[in-house]
């Protein structure tokens, strides 16, 4: 139904020429099926998509070849045919860089995919149709291009209470709206129906300006029963922007830095509605869109169904583009879009507009002049912004002051450079000041990242060393402790057998203290034969020496000690009974308590471990003592 309906009025807007009826004038054309369709990559706000095939690979119509990575929605395959190459492409964006897309070859048959098949939402929960949504690939289909099932989702956990169908599409020459509400008015509410389930919205509205009367009447034809609304809005651009919109239906303001969804609003374009009941009832991706084809260099302007990828050249083609006439082809509106650097670039999601015009239809751009502060930008903007202020920041870098001032509610309506009488590309200082404000905080975002992970690792560093210090002050700890075991231990041990010969070690020493002082002068004397000098000579005489030193003292030693070691050797063989049994098995137990012992001191064992093991050592020591003085067998 459609009722009285109280309208608001937005801050500024301007009313620039229409130029709509010349794209009017026939229905909705079905564009050519081209040989080659170039499919970027990147047709959304977000993350560009993972490609899921590979070159060479054969792909059907509506199957998926890119994957959403993160925020980002799916890319499916327009046609059948093969993947031709897998690259950068031309890419329809104001900086006429390339992009990576995915090009495929096709066959001609245009076959849809075997999994594509229809569905009933009646028979489907939520889950289920936001699921269908998000697989099909759909993004905002008025130019914005954010992914609508995240929109959706975001909107499922805020109280949504209007849902607002926009249809005002308020920007010149653009049709595409237009005439998808003339000729597909039953399938945009179909469409809606399903987000307001999805969002359990109270009310929906459908709002389209006021020069569309036949849409108007269409839409409220197709509405039928339902308890919606049809609202006609007055023709002021850009009131078909989300929060211009919102304010002239409901009186709201969308805070700054904030979503409708936190005021109980969400927008929707009609062609996302449209896309969203393909998806559901007909189970068919977004691949295609309507797209105006005008501007004074093309012999019928008209609207077409195209598919996403078909090269921009080929469309202006089929509508009888005269390339002497063109000046330049611009994507979008003439307020918002930009100027297409190749014409082999595709049509992506977000294209809705092709302008060719002429040189007396679109002029270049005047000289900039000085900024004369007459206020007419200011008077102009529907965000209430302060235009001039702006620009004097923007061209001093002032990022702070432009944050400060709101830069980032610009919506780059394009309203102000519209009305400078100084000719000044406003929109243009308020782009670059945005990407270079999101490029500062991306490094400072990678900074403070790169600080954090720099303190993690300097105080993973400093447990790990203070670890390693505690680890080494117990094992000192432990060894001490095991040394002054030992040491009690040693000194708990019986002294030495009287008649023991303690001139041993003074003979070990000598023997040594002999073969060293020989091999230093053998060493000297093979010197000697090859060098005859008088210092070698002095350097001989002096080891022959000491060589003949250190013989002569061992010598001196060896008799007394090969003397005393029979004496006492013999008697002490002659008086040594032979061992017991039970002497026997204890030196063997003996010999097994000290290498246990020994084992667990090089293995840093507690002192706590160690004590039991001396304490088993003494006691086998006692008891071969005690064996050894008693009787032998």
């Amino acid at each position: 139904m459609s009722t009285h309906w109280t309208l608001h009025k937005f801050h500024g807007g301007i009313h620039p020429l229409e130029n709509k009826q010349q794209s009017t004038t026939m229905p909705i054309q079905q564009a050519a099926l081209p040989g080659l369709l170039v499919v970027p990559l990147l047709q959304h706000i977000g993350q560009p998509a993972e490609p899921c095939v590979s070159e060479g690979e054969h792909v059907y119509k509506g199957q998926l070849i890119a994957s959403p990575a993160g925020l980002g929605a799916a890319i499916h395959a327009p046609s059948s045919g093969v993947v031709e190459r897998i690259g950068a492409a031309p890419y329809p964006h104001a900086s006429g860089q390339p992009y990576n897309a995915i090009e495929i070859r096709t066959d001609g048959k245009d076959q849809w995919h075997p999994d594509i098949r229809p569905a009933n939402p009646d028979e489907l929960d939520d889950e289920q149709l936001l699921q269908r949504i998000r697989a099909a690939g759909i993004s905002g289909m008025g130019g914005a291009g954010f992914p609508t099932a995240t929109k959706l989702r975001s909107g499922q956990q805020a109280s949504i209470d209007t849902l607002i169908i926009n249809g005002t599409e308020c920007e010149p020459y653009i049709t595409a709206d237009d005439m998808l509400m003339r000729e597909r008015a039953a399938d945009i509410l179909s469409g809606a129906a399903i987000l307001q389930r999805l969002l359990d919205a109270r009310q929906v509205v459908i709002a389209i300006e006021d020069n569309k009367p036949q849409a108007i009447a269409a839409m409220q034809a197709a509405l039928g029963t339902r308890p919606w609304h049809v609202v006609s809005i007055p023709t002021l651009y850009p009131s078909g922007g989300e929060r211009q919109l919102i304010k002239v239906l409901t009186g709201k303001e969308v805070p700054s830095g904030g979503l409708p969804a936190h005021i109980g609003i969400v927008c929707q374009n009609v062609g996302t509605a449209a896309a969203v009941h393909d998806a559901v009832y007909l189970g068919r991706p977004l691949i295609s869109r309507i797209t105006t084809l005008t501007g004074a260099a093309l012999k019928q302007p008209m609207n077409v169904e195209c598919l996403v990828g078909t090269p921009v050249i080929e469309l202006l083609q089929q509508a009888g583009l005269d390339q002497t006439r063109m000046n330049r082809v611009i994507v979008g509106g003439p307020m918002m879009g930009f100027s297409l650097a190749d014409l082999n670039a595709p049509v992506i999601k977000t294209g809705n507009c092709l302008i060719a015009s002429t040189e007396q239809e679109m002029p270049a751009p005047e000289p900039a002049l000085p900024c004369i502060r007459c206020g007419e930008c200011e008077l102009a903007c529907p965000a209430g912004l302060l235009p001039q202020q702006l620009l004097f920041y923007a061209q001093g870098d002032d990022h702070e002051q432009l944050q400060a001032n709101n830069l980032f509610d610009c919506i780059e309506c394009g309203a102000c450079s519209y009305v400078c009488s100084s000719k000044i590309p406003l929109v243009q200082y308020y782009r670059s000041a945005k990407a270079d404000i999101r490029e500062q905080q991306q490094k400072q975002i990678k900074a403070e990242h790169a600080r954090q992970r720099f303190e993690f690792r300097q105080e993973r560093l400093r447990l790990e060393e203070e670890r390693k210090a505690a680890e080494r002050q117990a094992r000192a700890e432990r060894m001490a402790k095991a040394k002054a075991a030992k040491e009690k231990a040693d000194a708990a041990k019986p002294a030495p057998v009287a008649g023991s010969d303690p001139s041993a070690d003074q003979l070990k020493k000598l023997k040594i203290e002999a073969s060293m002082a020989r091999v230093a002068l053998t060493k000297a004397e093979k010197q000697l034969a090859q060098h005859d000098t008088p210092e070698l000579h002095a350097q001989v005489a002096q080891l022959k020496a000491t060589a003949e030193a250190a013989q002569q003292a061992l010598a001196a030693a060896e008799p007394d000690a090969t003397a005393a070691a029979p004496a006492a050797e013999k008697p002490a063989k002659a008086a040594r009974p032979a061992l017991s049994e039970a002497a026997k098995k204890a030196k063997i137990e003996l010999a097994m308590a000290r290498a246990a012992l020994k084992k667990a001191e090089r293995a840093e064992a507690s002192e706590d471990e160690l004590a039991p093991l001396r304490e088993a050592m003494l006691k086998a020591e006692q008891t071969l003592a005690d064996a050894e003085t008693g009787t032998p067998e």
